[in-house]
């Protein structure tokens, strides 16, 4: 029984995206303290559910999230199919009969052979990610045409996690990097958002009226903003010399005395030292002093990892 209700729990939240703790205990005639446990399994397992302490929070899953190619067999999207037929006849629970419609379209898709449609296909996630990064942009973009306001579980480069209503307006695209530029009702203000920084996003059903603004509104110079950036100088082997121009700019790369060098400023983020080291030793920092000595310490403790 304890699975049935685990699996039963993940189609109402695809269906319902957010219900309380209190609600599924009263659906599975359990404790709280069980769907607490149960939850919990189902995050150990991948899933990404999360619990909203206070007002207006409970148990959801991101909009974003969908059930991955291959995730079930044919029979055994048939057998969940008409187990929850049969709960749904006994209950008429309208969640059950729209959690039961999403995993009859999930089963028709993946008969399909899946071909991609559209002129431009974009994704900026990692690889086996199973295109989470694509989903969130999706969703995104189909916000913004629809003028329809989101909620966000938000994790600031600080740490900081807030969760917040944003009100979409448009997309940016900069150094590789995908932001929505979104008025924060938390803030009272247009901000920037990363997109790879929201951990989940939630569709409200409410819509909203876009509020005027020019492109000189949105900050596309943060990158050159002076404490956020820093100026590097880096020595280029001919062997990492196409990551480079890739990473930095063909134009920011340049011969000096026999050898290729590069002057750019970069956003000085946690990401700055890793994209240095996934280059390996032929890109190598010159200046800053600071910058460098990051760069040898991380290095230096990945080397002490593998000498155990």
């Amino acid at each position: 029984m304890k699975y049935q209700h685990m699996i039963d729990m993940l189609f109402v939240l695809l269906a319902k995206r957010r219900i309380s703790a209190g609600e599924l205990a009263a659906r599975y005639n359990i404790s709280v303290r069980t769907v607490y446990r149960y939850i919990d399994e189902m995050t150990v397992a991948g899933i990404p559910i999360d619990v909203a302490r206070g007002a207006g929070g409970g148990i959801y899953i991101s909009d974003t999230y969908k059930l991955p190619k291959g995730y079930m067999t044919r029979e055994e999207y048939e057998s969940a199919i008409n187990a929850m037929q049969a709960m749904e006849s006994e209950l008429g629970d309208p969640a059950l009969s729209s959690a039961i419609s999403k995993l009859s379209a999930k089963a028709k898709e993946e008969r399909q052979d899946g071909a991609i449609t559209g002129n431009i296909l974009v994704d900026s996630g990692t690889w086996g990610n199973e295109r989470k990064f694509s989903e969130k942009l999706t969703l995104l973009e189909r916000a913004i045409a629809e003028k329809e306001a989101l909620e966000i579980d938000y994790i600031a480069r600080d740490g900081e996690r807030t969760r917040r209503i944003v009100l979409p307006h448009l997309l940016v695209y900069k150094q590789n990097i995908w932001y929505v530029y979104a008025y924060c009702r938390l803030r009272g203000a247009f901000r920037l958002f990363k997109i790879g920084r929201m951990r989940s996003i939630l569709k409200t059903g409410e819509h909203f009226s876009p509020m005027p603004f020019s492109r000189d509104d949105v900050p596309l110079s943060f990158w050159t903003d002076e404490e956020q950036t820093v100026q590097a100088k880096f020595l280029i082997s001919p062997d990492v010399l196409p990551f480079a121009e890739e990473w930095l700019g063909i134009e920011n790369v340049r011969e000096e005395d026999g050898q290729f060098v590069a002057d750019v400023a970069l956003p000085d983020d946690d990401q700055l030292v890793e994209k240095i080291l996934s280059a390996g030793a032929g890109f190598k920092v010159l200046s800053p002093a600071p910058l460098a000595e990051r760069v040898r310490d991380e290095a230096r403790k990945i080397a002490e990892s593998y000498s155990n």
